[in-house]
């Protein structure tokens, strides 16, 4: 599946499958949906999935809803929380590196360009930790 969202290509033929998730009872359920989480070369994640007519992925038909298929960008922190959602703590944590065991955690909301942003997406990928570990381990003794 390929989509183009705000100028961005996604496929799932070039993008890793990290993992993959059903719901429901099977295709003739309206609520069944299978998606998967994708990480591109860049290291952005995106969800590929289809699902019937009471799904996110469900699609209009005249008056009524059908089945259907989407792409959903996802930001690394979405990413996250969808695998902590789907995926069991050891491939949870091999995608996103060690969880903490504590609660000793401060969240610190940074501004920056988009290039910047990208760069350190990207850094953290290539090393397989996440972003917040890539800048713990630039300032640890």
């Amino acid at each position: 599946m390929k989509k183009i969202i705000n100028g961005k290509r996604y496929d799932t033929d070039t993008a890793r499958k990290v993992a993959t998730c059903e719901h429901g009872d099977g295709p003739r359920d309206f609520r069944y949906f299978c998606e998967s989480l994708y990480c591109k070369r860049s290291g952005e994640y995106f969800l590929a999935g289809e699902g019937g007519p009471m799904t996110k992925y469900a699609r209009p038909v005249g008056n009524a809803r059908t089945g259907g298929e989407g792409i959903f960008p996802l930001t690394y922190e979405q990413a996250q929380e969808w695998a902590e959602r789907e995926m069991d703590a050891d491939d949870y944590e091999t995608e996103f590196g060690p969880a903490p065991e504590s609660d000793e955690r401060v969240v610190l909301s940074v501004s920056m360009d988009a290039a910047t942003a990208d760069r350190i997406r990207k850094a953290a990928a290539a090393a397989g930790i996440s972003v917040s570990a890539l800048i713990a381990s630039k300032f640890t003794d």
